[in-house]
């Protein structure tokens, strides 16, 4: 059973007794598999399965084998295994792009996803270890260590791989729940937030094996019932008149996508997308363009500019822009009816992929992949006017980052009334990762309170209305435009006010809160 308290010298006999057997011990290879399965397990709750419930199960696995022990170095072990499962399993599909796409070899694909696991890993058993060492420092009994201590470690642990070494923020826990009840706290404490609640739910879980379990069941109840609740608050209001939009999805192969050989044939494929038939803004995928400006023929972007002239409509479409030989951007370049020219400039990029880290230029050296060294645009970019709307791009893998999102809107003298999300994850093959990235997506919606809009490569081309709903959708892995009517939305959230401070805010306090509970049993012992 779950240790109720770790001071040595109080004078009570405490309710549960920690297991003597897991005192200052490492945990067995078979435990450590056992916990890595669980955490392998938290694949399911995210689409395309959407079992969100299984998360709760497999986190609660976790805080029942953390709390059996009073070992430090045992929860670092067990929160490690756990979070390698985790990641692994969550994103698996980056062997494709490593193998198929990258050129590199199988084996050194294998082992680069097993070293990014377990760096990744270590967040699991920063939350775990941390967890337990302020156990022991305040002597905690089980219900604080499990309802309060743990959850904040937890959700600072996602927060932190949010953003150590740039981040890789993809799987967090909060984004399983964008359609489940705890998706209604999103517009508040935002998917970092989310992590902390959700983690309480699995302590409630975890709960169930102590003496007094109502406490717990209602604490989980409270918690499905609030964030049902939050779902029906409006915390932003239409504005302007809807856009109607045109998102194209080339579906290029992405073997071809940067030869030489098929370029004529993805010009000629978008020229027509682009030209088919009006909108007030079409939209193309991420490099849609996959060639530098200079590099196209003399009249390619002129005939988008008669287009939209004559028509009316707006473009925003995906294309490497230059300003030297050496400083080059991914960016989304925009062409209006009157002639405007705009301009946004990925500015969170992808290690390894999108530029190179120092010391590693080696290893990106053993991959083929084109437009490695990027250069970042500024953290807070203008939005593109389209007549009564503002919209705001960000490219591909920019919108796992909900805080660099809201910072936009909050400090740019006109934020945004609708959000465009460019994408190419072809490099990624069949794989989960397109249903996973409209997740995420679809939390940035619920965040902000305001539509996306995505135009992608191969999927997921998709329509998300500022409460997370998506109206409109492409079939995945097949060449189609996606015709559909978006209203803006103006307004902020406590999310775009106040980001990620407000989740701080709540792990502090019931940090407080656990250390007060300890305090008052340490002096109720003495």
């Amino acid at each position: 059973m779950l240790d109720s308290s770790l001071n040595l010298r109080r004078r009570r006999k405490p309710a549960v007794a920690p297991d003597p057997a897991l005192r200052g011990t490492r945990p067995s290879i078979t435990g450590l598999l056992v916990a890595a399965l669980a955490g392998a397990c938290s694949l399911f709750s995210f689409e395309p399965f959407g079992w969100w419930p299984i998360q709760f199960v497999a986190l609660a696995y976790l805080f029942y084998q953390v709390g059996m022990g009073s070992s430090v170095r045992r929860a670092v072990f067990l929160g490690w295994a756990f979070g390698f499962g985790w990641s692994v399993a969550g994103m698996h599909w980056l062997y494709i792009a490593l193998n198929r796409f990258g050129g590199l070899p199988a084996v050194l694909s294998a082992i680069a996803i097993a070293l990014l696991g377990l760096y990744m890993g270590l967040f699991g058993a920063f939350a775990a270890g941390v967890a337990t060492w302020l156990r022991k420092r305040w002597s905690l009994p089980v219900a604080a260590f499990l309802l309060l201590v743990f959850p904040v470690c937890w959700g600072v642990s996602e927060w932190m791989r949010g953003w150590v070494f740039t981040g890789f923020p993809w799987a967090a826990s909060g984004y399983a729940h964008v359609t489940a009840p705890l998706g209604g706290f999103a517009p508040i404490v935002g998917v970092y937030g989310i992590g902390v609640l959700v983690a309480v739910c699995a302590a409630c879980i975890a709960m169930l094996t102590q003496r007094r379990k109502l406490p717990a069941v209602g604490l989980f109840a409270a918690l499905l019932l609030a964030g049902w609740g939050l779902t029906h608050v409006a915390w932003t209001a239409p504005a302007g008149k809807p856009l109607t939009v045109r998102l194209l999805q080339g579906n290029i192969r992405q073997d071809e996508k940067f030869s030489a050989e098929h370029l004529g044939d993805i010009l000629a494929r978008y020229r027509t997308m682009m030209t088919a038939a009006p909108a007030d803004l079409i939209a193309a995928p991420e490099t849609a363009i996959p060639v530098f400006p200079n590099q196209l023929p003399p009249d390619y972007l002129q005939t988008f500019r008669d287009y939209a002239a004559r028509t009316g409509s707006a473009y925003l479409f995906g294309i490497p822009l230059a300003d030297s030989m050496t400083v080059y951007a991914n960016s989304v370049a925009g062409i209006g009816p009157q002639g405007q020219s705009y301009r946004y400039d990925k500015q969170h990029l992808v290690p390894f992929g999108e530029f190179i880290p120092t010391g590693f230029r080696w290893f990106t050296d053993l991959m083929n992949i084109p437009l490695g060294d990027f250069t970042r645009g500024p953290a807070v970019q203008a939005p593109f006017a389209v007549r009564d709307q503002l919209v705001l791009p960000n490219v591909c893998y920019e919108d796992v980052f909900g805080e660099e999102i809201a910072r936009n809107l909050r400090e740019e003298a006109r934020p945004a009334t609708v959000l465009l999300n460019v994408s190419n994850l072809a490099w990624y093959g069949e794989s989960v990762a397109i249903p996973q990235h409209l997740q995420i997506s679809r939390m940035r919606t619920l965040e902000t309170g305001r539509p996306m809009l995505r135009a992608t490569n191969n999927g997921a081309t998709a329509v998300i209305d500022g409460r997370g709903n998506v109206t409109a959708l492409l079939p995945f892995y097949s060449q189609g435009t996606l015709a559909a009517t978006v209203q803006g939305m103006a307004g902020s959230t406590p999310y775009v006010r106040f980001g990620n401070l407000l989740f701080l805010g709540l792990g502090a306090l019931l940090l407080a809160g656990a250390w007060a509970w300890g305090r008052r049993r340490r002096q109720g012992d003495a």
